[in-house]
């Protein structure tokens, strides 16, 4: 009885950080507070697959004023990456804004700045 009690216990602590999981920023393109030449878009990857319907990335300038077009897109062999269009940038810092569901229905946000040099 002792043997089961401990193997529920094991099994259940395994299967708790899966159900605590949650989509976030693993890393981007530009990178978070980095210095880069002007993208032509915006790349985010995060921790675990996101939902794009669902999903909202959104570049503005220092003045606030939005500078990705188009739609937002995820990468087709990559779940976990989103990727959105921006117009030519001049120098400048840049911050980006991100609202997520993952596919596991988790809803998390973020945001960073990166600069054009």
């Amino acid at each position: 009885m002792l043997f089961r009690v401990a193997l529920v216990g094991i099994f259940a602590s395994m299967l708790a950080p899966a159900a605590q999981a949650h989509a976030f920023l693993d890393h981007a393109v530009p990178a978070v507070g980095s210095t880069a030449p002007p993208p032509r878009q915006v790349r985010l990857w995060f921790t675990e697959a996101v939902e794009p319907a669902f999903s909202a990335v959104t570049v503005t300038n220092a003045a606030g004023d939005r500078v990705n077009v188009g739609k937002l897109a995820i990468d087709s062999h990559d779940p976990q990456e989103l990727h959105v269009r921006v117009k030519p940038l001049a120098p400048g810092v840049y911050h980006v804004q991100w609202r997520v569901i993952s596919v596991d229905t988790h809803r998390t946000q973020g945001n960073f700045s990166f600069t054009v040099g």
